[in-house]
């Protein structure tokens, strides 16, 4: 077993690190001494002896953990992994008073999850300890003294002694990384992909720079400082071969050497962001690593991006993805403005993006000179490199460019036109949402609404056939243009994916921003929230529907069933309903109702709210309505319906349980969204009842192309 593991008497260990780093990974081990160095997927093997392994732990950039091997044998089933795991000799490696865990990585047919396999493991090394007459040395899952690892592939276990500590990339000086945190080994990667450590007397500009980790991590490498010597704790202390005064020696070396860089360091390099929040977070660590003197911070959006330096340099950053709801918009503007900046006023310089983002980077109109792969926590990443030489500019003069004017967009255009084409009617109007766009050209298949000051943009899904990057390329284009026609400012326009949601309720949760604004219609105030949900808690096709319900509750009882957030019972209180019931299974919703009233500043006894199955409720209420309004989901199986609710289907069954709740001159308004929906009018006369479609009278100005938004009916006692 011990034949594996060394070489030329010489251990073996497993660098582990983020997937696109491993080749420069392999690299920099051969620059730090390391033997039969050994690329592979899961990191990259080497030969050293305990001095090296000392040096490459205090000045690694790369790597996120050092793995030593103690052991390794065949292995797929639980036997013969104790087997393996009993015949390493633990009580050589660390005494019983001291505390351990053990990480599982890999899998077989029998040896499913890494819990499994390390429990086994773990009994081999507890078992070892007893059977040799030592105590039982305590597991510590958080914070053991000492840790080792585990690797089951192919039919082979390794078992390795946690040799570094985990997290190498944690340098310490991160007090706050953000929303988005870059690790400190994949920046050290991003710096030396870029090409700027072999020019250092060149600018070096970070526009984007978040918590400064790009920058820190430049300085700490054109220092030649070691990012190991500041860690604190490390894998190998509590081992009983730890020779320490050897690593003494080396610690004692790499402050030394990383002292007298930082002192002959003779440069500074830029970074800006528009947050001043996280521009200060990025001083307090550049000041923790030692380096604030070497870095100037700005606050400064990259819109405004200018080219201050005299002789050409590179620029690199990491945006942000897009990931989050809101983000895209502004990048996309951003982007679109980077390219221009680019071109007209960074010449010769090097631009180097990380991004999940792809389609980010077509926006600038450039071709990349390479590209990488890298991978940042969970997401794909590429790493694009950009020369802004001639030849470079040549090469960028064949592409399509970039038209900003408003002009050249058919979308823009058809958005320009429509607005025109609402003015006068919202002139006339009382209200403050509306939709301008509805997929009235089919490449640019969104609906864009307008709240207030916000616009909201909604990306309905494309058809299969259509390919990603058309799409993605088009939206990019609504984003850019939507809110320039609109007047409004990216950072009030909000993206939402409107997909065909199977089996499931209609307001689907998004997001966790629990922020609202209030809008007018008609001079009722509502509640609405643009960011958490696909729907914002008003309906905008529904505006003239509500009217008509509200002018038809004067003087009456009315219910409001399926009521969502309460606007149409709003109206109805507005219009002088005598009493209004508000039913809806969701608290959420119903809380929301409440809120709505009491920004109108309605109170009162004659308001009730129920939570409730409205399908339930509606079988037992023993109440007459003089008005009922029924708004049913197309389809929902919601866990706390007892059977799913289909509106074609069930629509009779419902206005069965209605009419019983209806006063002899009662009214009912019927709607729903569903395309194609037919009334059963044979049954609805069985029922005594008379529907009249009404859906022309309900669809509003701004609704008039989709006939098919929604349909409503009138239904009275024959």
């Amino acid at each position: 077993m011990q034949s594996e593991t060394q070489i030329n008497n010489l251990p073996q260990f497993l660098a582990l690190t983020s997937p696109g780093i491993e080749i420069l990974l392999a690299d920099e081990l051969s620059a730090l001494g390391a033997d039969n160095i050994s690329q592979k997927p899961e990191g990259v093997y080497f030969n050293a002896s305990i001095e090296t392994a000392y040096n490459i732990c205090l000045w690694t950039r790369l790597a996120s953990r050092i793995l030593l091997q103690i052991g390794a044998a065949p292995a797929d089933n639980k036997e013969s992994l104790f087997l393996a795991a009993s015949e390493v000799n633990w009580s050589e490696l660390f005494s019983d008073s001291t505390s351990f865990a053990v990480d599982f990585v890999g899998k077989s047919k029998e040896i499913r999850n890494s819990q499994f396999g390390g429990l086994t493991v773990k009994d081999a090394i507890v078992d070892h300890f007893r059977d040799k007459g030592f105590a039982r040395p305590n597991v510590d899952k958080y914070e053991p003294e000492i840790r080792f690892q585990a690797r089951l592939l192919k039919g082979e276990v390794k078992f390795y002694l946690d040799f570094s500590g985990r997290s190498l990339f944690q340098r310490g000086y991160r007090q706050d990384s953000g929303a988005a945190p870059l690790k400190e080994n994949l920046a050290a990667a991003i710096v030396l992909r870029s090409g700027w450590l072999s020019r250092t007397n060149t600018p070096l500009v970070d526009p984007m720079c978040g918590s400064g980790t790009l920058l820190i991590e430049a300085i700490s490498m054109a220092a030649g400082y070691a990012p190991g010597i500041d860690k604190s704790v490390w894998g190998f202390e509590n081992w009983l071969s730890h020779q320490e005064d050897i690593w003494q020696q080396q610690l004692e070396q790499a402050t030394v050497k990383s002292n007298e860089g930082l002192s002959a360091l003779d440069l500074k390099v830029y970074g800006s962001d528009l947050d001043p929040r996280v521009i200060k977070t990025a001083k307090q660590n550049a000041k923790k690593a030692g380096f604030a003197d070497f870095i100037e911070f700005t606050c400064e959006s990259a819109n405004d991006l200018t080219n201050k330096f005299s002789t050409p340099g590179t620029l690199v950053f990491n945006p942000p993805y897009g990931e989050r709801i809101g983000e895209l918009p502004e990048l996309v503007e951003t982007f679109t403005l980077l390219g221009h900046t680019f071109k007209q006023e960074f010449a010769d310089w090097t631009v180097s993006i990380l991004t999940a983002n792809k389609e980010l980077l077509s926006l600038l109109k450039l071709s990349s000179a390479k590209k990488y792969k890298f991978k940042n926590g969970p997401l794909d990443c590429v790493f694009a490199l950009y020369h802004l030489d001639e030849k470079q500019r040549q090469k960028d003069a064949a592409l399509p460019q970039n038209t900003l004017e408003v002009e050249n967009s058919a979308f823009a255009n058809r958005l320009t036109k429509n607005k025109k084409k609402l003015k006068s009617w919202l002139k006339n109007q009382n209200v403050e949402c509306y939709r301008i766009y509805d997929a009235d050209i089919p490449e640019y298949n969104v609906a864009v609404d307008v709240y207030g000051d916000y616009v909201v943009i909604q990306e309905y899904a494309a058809p299969a056939n259509i390919e990603p990057e058309k799409v993605a390329k088009r939206l990019q284009e609504v984003i850019f243009f939507a809110p320039q026609v609109l007047g409004v400012p990216t950072e009030r326009v909000v993206l939402k994916t409107r997909a065909k949601q199977k089996g499931t309720n209609q307001y689907q949760k998004l997001a966790q921003k629990k922020q609202s604004i209030t809008v007018n219609e008609h001079g009722a105030l509502f509640k609405v929230n643009l960011w958490d949900y696909l729907d914002t808690g008003l309906f905008l096709d529904h505006r003239k529907t509500r009217q008509i319900v509200a002018k038809m509750a004067k003087g009456k009882s009315v219910l409001n069933l399926f009521a969502y957030t309460g606007s149409v019972s709003v109206q109805a209180a507005l219009h002088g309903a005598t009493k209004i019931t508000t039913v809806d299974m969701s608290n959420t919703y119903l809380t929301w109702a409440k809120d709505n009233f009491a920004l109108n500043d309605l109170t009162g006894s004659q308001y009730q709210f129920v939570q409730a199955d409205c399908l339930k409720w509606l079988k037992s209420n023993e109440e007459k309505f003089d008005l009922i309004f029924i708004d049913p989901p197309t389809f929902s199986n919601s866990k706390r319906m007892e059977d799913s609710f289909d509106v074609q289907r069930d629509h009779i069954a419902v206005l069965t349980d209605a009419a019983k709740s209806l006063s002899d001159q009662g009214e009912i308004i019927f709607t729903n969204n569903k395309r194609n929906f037919k009334m059963n009018h044979e049954e609805i006369t069985a029922l005594g009842l008379k529907a009249v479609n009404i859906s022309d009278q309900t669809r509003d100005m701004d609704f008039q192309r989709n006939i098919h938004i929604h349909n409503s009916w009138h239904i009275t006692k024959v």
